[in-house]
């Protein structure tokens, strides 16, 4: 899948006369099977080097046992801590074009357009963990550092949009929740008075994103709320396979993935969409590298191909020509050309 971000990446550099300069690393399963480590210090440094990371899927069906001592998610989650990146843009749009692609109602799809901002280096993922024959604990903590910064992020992106920021916990149980609220809330108030603030708990948010998905716009919350809520979002988009993702910290260096795994159960089909990761480059082009409109060329690059009826088998229905992946992304990189 990365193979088709690369292909755009180059075809943007012969259109804009950029020179982009790509390495190739191990990480996750790969990495465990060639050198016994899920994230190589060779991974690290070239990546710490670089002005961006994009990144393939880490895992699959040979490293799933939960029981193993190294595990594929250990590099992608090492390597998120090594590059500070702690902000997690997840944008969510609908094409009109793949309202029937969707589960939901299409009426319901009206409008939807959001960006969750996943907090990615604290909470349950990170808390010490232990585990014996008869019992297991994860630890979640959070300190106001960490909530402060991925507020601000948040709120500076819903300034730039409608002015309207939900913050998503779970304080009726959770102290890491009162927590989160009550810094959310000082930070807006201090901040960014001009903006409207609601909290809600992440059951209720689930709800929503399902019966009024159009009513969000911006959505922060902290590491494992995020995980979930932004899958569930996928499915506004007709797939998982649509959205991309963009992990960013105090400098330009950003880590850039679609939100989906490896697929196991379509891996070596070359059916899978490469939309997520074909976004996911528009993201690092934006982000890092600061070429706004090669980004916004590659967006519109993808909405083209999905008004021309262009479909890949997890956003087909009856009647669809259905392309490969290679397909999907010589249709993109046409519309580049």
């Amino acid at each position: 899948m990365a193979r088709a971000g690369h292909h755009v990446l180059q075809q943007i550099a012969s259109r804009f006369g950029h020179r982009f300069e790509i390495r190739e690393r191990l990480i996750g399963g790969a990495a465990i099977d060639g050198v016994g480590d899920a994230l190589p210090p060779d991974t690290v440094s070239t990546c710490l080097e670089s002005d961006a990371v994009l990144l393939g899927a880490v895992g699959g069906p040979a490293w799933s046992d939960p029981a193993a001592t190294k595990r594929p998610e250990q590099g992608l989650l090492a390597l998120r801590a090594a590059l500070g990146v702690y902000a997690n843009l997840r944008p969510v749009q609908i094409y009109k074009e793949l309202s029937s692609a969707s589960p939901i109602k299409p009426d319901r799809l009206r409008g939807v357009d959001l960006v969750v901002v996943r907090e990615l280096t604290g909470g349950i993922y990170f808390g010490e963990k232990t585990r014996d024959g008869v019992s297991a604990s994860d630890l979640c903590s959070y300190k106001a550092t960490e909530v402060e910064r991925i507020v601000r992020v948040a709120a500076d992106l819903a300034s730039t949009r409608s002015g309207r920021l939900c913050s998503v916990d779970k304080a009726n149980v959770l102290e890491t929740s009162r927590l989160w609220r009550t810094v959310t809330t000082r930070v807006v108030a201090d901040e960014f008075p001009g903006l409207e603030l609601e909290h809600m708990l992440v059951d209720a948010a689930a709800m929503h994103l399902i019966n009024k998905p159009a009513w969000f716009d911006v959505i922060v919350t902290e590491n494992m709320f995020g995980d979930i809520l932004t899958d569930e979002a996928s499915m506004l988009a007709g797939s998982m396979g649509m959205l991309p993702s963009a992990s960013l910290g105090g400098t330009r260096l950003g880590l850039y993935e679609p939100i989906h795994g490896s697929a196991p159960d379509i891996a070596g089909q070359g059916s899978a969409n490469p939309c997520g990761m074909v976004a996911s480059v528009a993201l690092l082009l934006r982000h890092s590298l600061e070429l706004h409109e090669e980004a916004a060329l590659v967006e519109q690059a993808i909405r083209t191909v999905i008004a021309n009826g262009a479909r890949t088998a997890d956003i087909a229905v009856a009647g669809d020509t259905v392309l490969s992946t290679r397909e999907m992304t010589a249709a993109i990189i046409e519309q580049l050309h």
